[in-house]
């Protein structure tokens, strides 16, 4: 495996400064088997159908989006580009992995106080198991790997446009339609639609934060004539 995965085997346990523990589960130990240790793989992709975003269950929202209901529309919309300059099938792969560890060590919210060195080395250590135990360092797996790597140092054209998929994708969640008479979501836009910086997808997020002006102008309406 690359030199740059430097994580440990063991298993870690963050320590927040809030009251909040979270606890991770024992990560994978390789069998040998290369047949059982990539279904193994397989397996705990499941987490990230199940595990609900955890931004959205904090706010109290029913029915919140898995990790993987975010990972996918993410993907459709690197499918979108319209830039000559950026190769969508890395975006689109890249959007596709770039939340890969979050089956292992779950959706680390803020709120939860752990720093984003620990959080990184969390994150590192599980797709050090998943490329190395599980998927045994094959030419694949270092693909899926040397993907994430790239989404988490942010420096490529992909990886920055990405991470504007990555915020635009949060933002245009439907749930302030359907909850916002119960839940103030005005933080999800806050953190990131200010924050995008590819035109195309400053473009989107201005089209989105127009349709949500005129959808609490409709709502306002439909209140005062009652």
């Amino acid at each position: 495996m690359q030199q740059s995965i430097s994580a440990s085997k063991n298993t870690s346990t963050a320590e927040p400064s809030t009251g909040f523990k979270r606890v991770f589960p024992p990560l994978y130990k390789a069998t040998g088997d290369a047949s059982k240790d990539r279904l193994a793989f397989i397996h705990i992709l499941e987490r990230l159908k199940t595990q609900k975003r955890t931004g959205w269950v904090d706010h109290g929202i029913p029915n919140a989006e898995s990790i993987s209901d975010h990972m996918y529309r993410m993907s459709i919309l690197a499918m979108l580009s319209e830039d000559p300059n950026l190769d969508v099938s890395k975006c689109v792969m890249m959007a596709v992995v770039h939340d890969l560890a979050e089956a292992q060590v779950g959706d680390i919210a803020p709120r939860e106080g752990i720093p984003k060195s620990e959080k990184h080395r969390l994150e590192s250590e599980a797709m050090y198991n998943f490329v190395n135990d599980m998927l045994h360092d094959t030419p694949a797996a270092q693909r899926i790997y040397a993907l994430w790597e790239e989404y988490e140092e942010g420096q490529s054209a992909e990886a920055k446009f990405v991470k504007d998929l990555d915020r635009f994708e949060m933002a245009s969640q439907e749930y302030e339609k359907a909850h916002g008479e119960k839940h103030d979501l005005q933080s999800f836009f806050d953190s990131s639609i200010p924050k995008l910086q590819h035109p195309q997808v400053k473009e989107w997020g201005k089209a989105l934060l127009e349709e949500r002006v005129a959808s609490a102008s409709e709502t306002q309406s439909a209140s005062e004539t009652k």
